[in-house]
């Protein structure tokens, strides 16, 4: 309940969303590697997490970060 959902964006999915917000790679927000959600989801650097964070103001939120 306290951590928010994790999951990995599929590669059509990952350029959706760089499309969408006309960016680049290098330009998004990072994590860490050896982070432990990173590693519960075996992601890999390159791979684009989508991060869902709940609150009783905003509802859900998304966040994206490229693992690196």
């Amino acid at each position: 309940m306290l951590v928010p959902r994790f999951r990995i964006l599929t590669e059509g999915e990952k350029k959706q969303v760089l499309e969408r917000f006309n960016t680049n790679e290098k330009k998004l927000p990072r994590i860490l590697a050896d982070d432990p959600a990173v590693g519960v989801l075996k992601a890999k650097p390159g791979d684009l997490l989508e991060i869902t964070r709940t609150s009783k103001i905003a509802g859900e939120s998304l966040y994206y970060r490229i693992v690196v």
